[in-house]
């Protein structure tokens, strides 16, 4: 802007008329346009295939001595985060999905924390 306003002065001083000086200046600001950088053509990498990340589910065992047999009773939904991770963990899916598992301490502590919705045999 300073310098649209020095070229004007200096056209008005030497005499010369305001449409030249302003026709002047239109001039310069189309050869003064912004530089665009120019497109890069680089190609896209192709996205890395994603593996699927299975959660490990309790194995099914057949039922002997050392085994229990879980079966869920209620439904987990609106249950603490930590008790509906526990069921998962158990393997139970659904209401009245049984499941048969080694008896250790580990899957009894497990079944302790959410046996209010839980029947056990065995």
């Amino acid at each position: 802007m300073a310098e649209e306003k020095k070229a004007v002065k200096k056209a008005v001083t030497k005499k010369a008329s305001v449409k030249a000086a302003v026709k002047k200046l239109a001039a310069k600001k189309t050869v003064v346009a912004k530089k665009v950088p120019a497109k890069t053509t680089a190609t896209k990498k192709p996205a890395a295939a994603k593996t699927a990340v299975k959660k490990p589910v309790a194995k099914k065992v057949a039922p002997n001595k050392n085994t229990v047999s879980v079966t869920l009773v209620k439904s987990f939904y609106g249950r603490l985060p930590a008790h509906r991770a526990t069921v998962t963990g158990l393997g139970l899916k659904r209401i009245n999905h049984t499941v048969v598992l080694q008896d250790t301490p580990e899957v009894r502590g497990m079944i302790n924390k959410v046996s209010y919705l839980l029947k056990v045999e065995g």
